[in-house]
């Protein structure tokens, strides 16, 4: 995956490599982040976040909506009650250098009229250790605590209340704080107490963590609270999500107030007044790392002026204002035993090397994905070879390079399986992808038992107790074969009970937990289809587009004709061009997926998209191009706040378009909204029309 230059990707290889790092990427979330048991490390996971995000700069037509500029987390775990956070709480994107530092801030200054027109302002930041803790988030209502929440799915997290309130770091009760205030911060734990804690765990027969990330995390999703109590966990605190009032002017100002409130506040966060300033301090911190008595993976960066992070707001999965500066891998060498393929639900080949069980940072892996044949055969990766890898953070490396003076001499190339090894059919290769592919389709039960796992996913159905295993046992015994038998299992409730493992309480259980998910939003009814390249915000994107399940099936149907309007205003939505509209038109042109979706409307009550509300929004569902230089905001920072008025941005000029705004140097959109007689708006009647004048 190091070696692939995205510059030298064809669209069909970069539609092929996106596809399959939204899947990887996906699974590594959830290991991560709902089951406390990460598969990969951090250096391999933003590796694949990095080759993403480059592929999506170069093909920005085939950008999905899945990806990893688009996700957060994962869903919450069952056995805790749900708690909606009243604001997302967003992950962060990722710097790796000097130069990837400066173009972070060089994005700024373009986002921020203000910063662009002048270079002599300076941006303070606030430098901030990256600790590798649990995200949680702590409100307090008339200086109260009421509730404490992980992170899930950055939308939905697991109440740990009873939990948080066993961490003497915590205050129970605050002076002076605003009258709602949600507290943010990451629960942790040192590596001296992580050290101590595994030897009595050791002692006692019970689990042993891998490292303290893992150990602090299960702590605190510890159902019987006394046992988080008898946990060392700690906490540092850094944000806010939910306030009634604004405390202070700044990010260093709300650091101050924590600590005053009596939050623990990491005493190594810096201001700092430049980018040289930002660069001492991250060598600073990076050779004071390893005397830490607790592990960061790098560096947080926060512009200082709350202002101005308000306006830059966010994109995606992340907040446009701050970025995490990371730490280079660790590494070590050890032997690889074998390469395995796996196959998933699109059909990809995927091969996996497996490792002799080498320590690497106190940490035991013995896999890794290799992502292609051509990864292979670019490094010349031989089973049998002395391979470096590298990790950053947990469990699972890369393999960087292969150490050719170590190998046998009895060693040959892999040669890639030209059959599935799930059902035998042909593997192909079409020209120009990097991915090769199962022929089976519906035949191959490797494919059809991970399109079930997908429809029952996190941000698809999410039926609690209807695990990857049980997908599988039911799939075995032919009680699963389509998506919509799942709602179908309640005529096998006996059947379910006496099961091994199961029983009657399980079963009922699971057949409440599925009669649950009979109601489904829009788009995660779309979004569990599994339609290559349409993950949850691209879903999201369709719902709104289209509202209803039937305005949707019939705008595809209509958009089988290219040269439609359909077609047209699919191919507008913002973040969805031809290639993505390609992969839905093609789910829509197979006769079996239709009758998939006609078994499914028959059991479901599919509800409506609901737009945000927009009360009092003069543009709410409105539908705005922008075209020309505007002169007060930037492009960009005008989109950002039309759509948190309710209103869709499209990249041209249709029948349905509402409004245009022209500023200098408009062209042929102007022209065209002239033509079609689409109100034309100049900068100024903009502002006074969403009341920013």
């Amino acid at each position: 995956m190091a070696d692939i230059d995205p510059g030298n990707l064809t669209e069909m290889e970069a539609a092929a490599e996106l596809e399959r790092l939204a899947a990887e990427i996906a699974a590594h979330d959830k290991a991560y982040h709902a089951d406390d048991a990460p598969v990969i490390p951090d250096a391999e996971y933003d590796a694949l976040r990095r080759l993403n995000d480059a592929i999506e700069a170069r093909f920005p037509d085939l950008v999905r909506e899945n990806s990893p500029s688009r996700q957060v987390g994962a869903a919450p775990a069952g056995g805790f009650a749900k708690v909606t956070h009243a604001r997302p709480m967003l992950s962060l994107g990722n710097v790796f250098s000097e130069e990837e530092l400066r173009d972070f801030v060089d994005g700024l200054r373009r986002f921020l009229k203000e910063l662009r027109d002048d270079p002599t302002i300076a941006i303070e930041f606030v430098a901030e250790p990256k600790i590798d803790g649990l995200s949680i988030s702590l409100r307090y209502e008339n200086g109260e605590f009421v509730t404490g929440a992980t992170r899930g799915d950055g939308a939905v997290g697991e109440d740990v209340t009873e939990n948080l309130r066993t961490l003497d770091e915590i205050p129970k009760t605050l002076m002076g704080a605003p009258e709602i205030l949600e507290v943010r911060g990451e629960v942790y734990m040192t590596r001296p107490d992580f050290l101590e804690m595994n030897e009595r765990q050791e002692a006692a027969g019970d689990k042993v963590f891998a490292n303290p990330r893992n150990a602090a995390a299960g702590s605190l999703r510890q159902l019987d609270s006394t046992i988080t109590a008898a946990r060392p966990l700690k906490l540092f605190a850094y944000a806010w999500g939910d306030l009634s009032e604004p405390v202070g002017e700044t990010q260093w100002d709300f650091l101050a107030a924590l600590g005053k409130w009596g939050f623990p506040v990491n005493p190594l966060a810096r201001v700092c007044g430049s980018v040289e300033e930002i660069l001492e301090n991250y060598e600073k911190l990076s050779a004071a790392r390893a005397g830490l008595d607790y592990d960061i993976d790098g560096i947080v960066y926060k512009v200082n002026r709350l202002d101005w992070q308000e306006r830059l707001g966010m994109v995606s999965r992340a907040p446009r204002w701050a970025v995490a500066h990371k730490f280079p891998a660790e590494k070590a060498e050890t032997v690889l035993n074998g390469i395995t393929i796996q196959v998933g639900r699109t059909g990809t080949l995927t091969p996996v090397a497996e490792l002799e069980p080498v320590t690497v940072g106190g940490v035991v892996v013995s896999r890794a994905t290799l992502h292609n044949e051509d990864e292979i055969g670019r490094k010349d990766i031989r089973i049998g070879d002395t391979v470096v890898i590298q990790r950053a953070g947990d469990v699972i490396p890369q393999v960087v390079e292969v150490v050719t003076a170590k190998r046998p001499k009895e060693s040959k190339p892999f040669v890639f399986p030209e059959v599935c090894p799930e059902c035998g059919s042909h593997a192909v290769r079409p020209e120009g992808e990097a991915a090769r592919r199962c022929t089976g389709g519906l035949v191959c039960p490797a494919q059809a038992l991970e399109r079930m796992k997908h429809f029952v996913s996190r941000n698809a159905f999410d039926i609690e107790g209807l695990g990857a295993k049980h997908i599988e046992a039911f799939m075995a015994d032919d009680i699963l074969r389509t998506p919509a038998d799942i709602f179908r299992l309640g005529d096998h409730r006996d059947g379910i009970a006496g099961r091994e493992g199961w029983g009657d309480r399980s079963a009922d259980n699971l057949i409440a937990a599925i009669g649950d998910r009979r109601a489904i939003d829009l788009d995660r009814l779309i979004y569990a289809l599994g339609i290559p390249q349409v993950g949850s915000a691209t879903a999201r994107l369709l719902a709104k587009q289209y509202g209803a399940l039937d305005n949707w099936r019939n705008a595809m149907g209509a958009a089988e004709n290219r040269e439609s309007e359909a077609y047209a205003e699919l191919t507008d939505i913002d973040g969805i061009g031809p290639s993505v509209a390609e992969d839905i038109l093609e789910f829509f042109g197979e006769t079996h997926n239709r009758a998939v979706l006609d078994d499914l409307g028959e059991l479901l009550d599919v509800r409506n998209f609901e737009a945000p509300d927009t009360v009092g929004s003069p543009i709410a569902g409105k539908t705005v191009v922008f075209t020309g230089t505007l002169e007060t905001v930037t492009r960009s920072e005008a989109k950002v706040r039309a759509e948190s008025l309710g209103a869709k941005v499209a990249g041209s000029v249709s029948t349905k378009t509402d409004y245009v705004v022209a500023g200098p140097g408009a062209g042929s959109k102007a022209k065209k909204a002239a033509d079609l007689g689409i109100a034309t708006l100049t900068e100024d009647e903009w502002l006074k029309l969403i009341g920013d004048a």
